[in-house]
This record gives structure tokens, sequence and C-alpha cells, in this order.
């Protein structure tokens, strides 16, 4: 008997593939059938296509569920040591996030907790976080250092970043974001610290392949766009893809600097210009839309997303996770306050997570969609329309997890 061409079929299914060749809203497939051989799909057929029906292996009918790619978070601060309720406790009582900054709470306060704590207490810690994101259906995650600003303890946060990962069974896209904040010991002397990120930690990092890429926080309270610069320069040498916290607070003209560099991605932008677009949009970078930030830290000036659209600039979202500003695991979250608070489409929340988010951490050749050839990462939900998944927070409808073509049956 000939080998049966597939190992598992999921069939009676709504795909929704996010594939932009299907011309119906999020790529829906109604009835079809989706087949993994390994860990790849090897086909998207019609459930009565004759290929299933004479299908004898393993199958697995949903029923009419939806099946969508697996979620893909590209932003967050996944490891970290500490608490910054107190921050959160002065912001509602009317400081402002940049007074807080200057007096050593926000981004330092969390340096000086993580520098304390072993890898494996900065891993313990983060694996809750990361379970609560797997959970919503998370299946490859960006994870940033940046909370260590010495080579020792950023090497230490991303070696817990890559362990966190795999212990879920998920994939990493670890990122070195030592320009995060100036240290204390580099107090009034930030040139001398990006020296010392050109210089020893983007070689060392690069050598050791803990990171794929390079961030920043261009921005008045950070590091300026020539010391930006600087650190894109040294990261394009070791052949590290760039990034950038650019436009948050005030217009800084980060995004442009990104896209001279041919950045994979911008994010923040509530304070993004014209000429801001026009660049990231001729550069093709993605646009990382972080509305839980935004959201907790009260602030008033959304990015410019009818602008984006406009240009034609693929759209992330991201949850941001993080101890300060962003303390929330769910990405789905992120998803509804995209909606709510910025005006996107849930087409287009969910095109930010899977589709869009693939682009911006350059996997989009084998992440993002539903399409014969890509990786076996999908969500099946128990759902009556699709948009539920972004509006009905709460509950979680999740009921299968498959990564790399296995299922975890979440």
């Amino acid at each position: 008997m000939d080998r049966e061409p597939f190992d598992h079929l999921w069939i009676h299914a709504r795909l929704a593939t996010l594939d932009t060749k299907v011309s119906a809203p999020c790529g829906l497939l109604e009835d079809h059938a989706l087949a993994v051989r390994g860990e790849s799909i090897a086909a998207i057929l019609p459930t009565n296509a004759p290929e299933v029906r004479a299908f004898r292996g393993a199958v697995t009918d949903c029923g009419g569920k939806f099946v969508t790619p697996g979620f893909i978070d590209c932003h967050t601060h996944l490891v970290w040591g500490g608490s910054r309720a107190a921050d959160w406790e002065s912001r509602l009582a009317g400081e402002p996030y940049t007074e807080i900054a200057k007096r050593g709470g926000g981004i330092l306060s969390t340096v000086r907790a993580t520098r304390a704590m072993t890898e494996d207490e900065l891993l313990r810690a983060a694996f809750s976080r990361l379970r609560a994101l797997v959970a919503e259906g998370v299946t490859c995650i960006e994870i940033k250092s940046g909370y260590g600003l010495t080579l020792d303890d950023e090497r230490k946060m991303l070696r817990a970043a890559r362990r966190v990962a795999s212990e879920c069974g998920i994939e990493v896209s670890p990122t070195l974001l030592a320009a995060h904040a100036v240290p204390p010991e580099f107090a009034g002397r930030a040139d001398d610290y990006v020296t010392l990120i050109c210089d020893e930690m983007i070689p060392a990092v690069a050598s050791e392949n803990l990171a794929e890429a390079v961030d920043v926080f261009c921005e008045s309270i950070a590091f300026t766009p020539a010391q930006c610069d600087r650190i894109f320069t040294a990261a394009k040498k070791y052949r590290l893809a760039v990034k950038g916290h650019v436009e948050q607070l005030t217009n800084s003209h980060g995004a442009e600097l990104i896209a001279r560099h041919g950045g994979c991605s911008a994010d923040h932008l509530e304070f993004l210009d014209d000429a801001g677009i026009a660049a990231i949009a001729k550069a093709g970078t993605v646009a990382v839309l972080l509305p839980s930030a935004f959201y907790f830290l009260r602030e008033k000036q959304k990015p410019p997303v009818e602008k984006l659209r406009a240009a034609g600039v693929p759209m992330a979202v991201a949850s941001d996770l993080n101890p300060g500003t962003s303390p929330f695991a769910s990405l789905r979250l992120a998803m509804n306050m995209a909606c709510v608070l910025y005006g996107l489409a849930p087409e287009e929340a969910f095109a930010g997570v899977t589709r869009e988010a693939a682009k911006a951490l350059g996997r989009s050749n084998r992440l993002g969609t539903l399409e014969a050839g890509k990786r076996g990462d999908f969500l099946v939900w128990d759902v009556a329309h699709l948009a539920e998944i972004v509006c009905q927070l709460g509950v979680n409808p999740l009921t299968e997890r498959v990564v790399r073509g296995k299922s975890d049956n979440a």
C-alpha cells in the first residue's frame, strides 16, 4: 500500500487563512481541510476533495470551528525582575512617566531588580507570563533584553528568553535592547555607554548567537537619533536586524532612521509624522502598534492609523508585555484595544498578530498565514463569529493549538 500523502487532516474547518490571495475577509475558506505532513502544512483542500475522502490516517473533525494561523507577539519585554506597581500608583496620582523615570523609577528600577536575579530566577518569573500568552494562542514570540544594561546581564536575559520559549514549546525571536536606558554607572556619559554597546555588547551577542535583532529606545528621555544611528550601524556590521521604539512620547524622527537602515519594524509611533510614514512605507518597514502601553500610560496622542493604512504600511499589533507600561500578558487584549482605541477593523487586528507580525520578525516566508509549505502552527476556535476572539475577553474559546504540526489540545 502506498504511504498516505499526509500525516494528519483537520476537516470541516472554517479556515481564516489571512492569505491575501484569498479575496474573502480574513482569507476565509468555508468547509475546508488542512493537511499536515511533518511540521508543515502540506495542502489546503475542500473537505469533499477526493484526496480528503480517500485519506485513512489521523483525522480531526473541526465541526465548523474557525481555524487561524498561530498568533505571533512581535514586541515583548517578557523577562524581568521586580515590580513597578508603585510607578503605576504614582502615575494615577498625576506624576508624569518622564518624571518617574528621572527620579530613578521606571526602567532603572527594573534594571536593579533584574541585575539581582539569577538566570534561573528570571526563567521562573517569565514562565507564568509566557504560559498565559501561549494559552491564548501565541506560537511565536519576540523577547527583548534591556533590563540588564551590562554585557553579562543582557546575555543573562537573552539566555533566559531562549530557555523559557523552549520550555513552552514555541519559537522565540530574541532581541538585544541594551539601548533601553542609560545605566546609572554611565550617568551623564551616554555616548560612552553607546560605545560599549557597539564595541562589546553587539559583537559578543552576535558571536554567541543570542540575538537576531537590535532594538533602541530613540526618545528624549533615552537615546538620540545620532546615538541610535551608531548602534544600527554596528548591528548591521554583524548582520543583526534593526528595529526601534520610536515616536512614542515625542517625534525624534526615529522612524526615518529605521527606514534608512532597512529596519524590520518601527514600534509605538504615536507621534509619527508624514515624513516618517513616507519613509517606512518606502522601506517596507512594519509599523508595530502597542495600544496596551497607550492605554496604561493614559496617553492622548494616537498613532496615525488612517494615514498608515492609506500609505499601505503593514500594521502589526503586539502586547508590549513589560512591568511598567504594559503589564498585560494578553495578546487578545492588545487586539481589542487596537480596535477600540485605534480604530482597526477586527480583520486588521487578526492580520496584525499573524501575517504582519510575521513580517515584523522576518518570518513571513514560513509563518503568519495558512498556506501550503508554511509551518503547521495554527489554532482552532469554538466561536460563532471570528470577531468573538477579539471582542469577548475573559473567556478562552481556543480548543486546540497546533505547533509544528503537533497538537497539544489547548
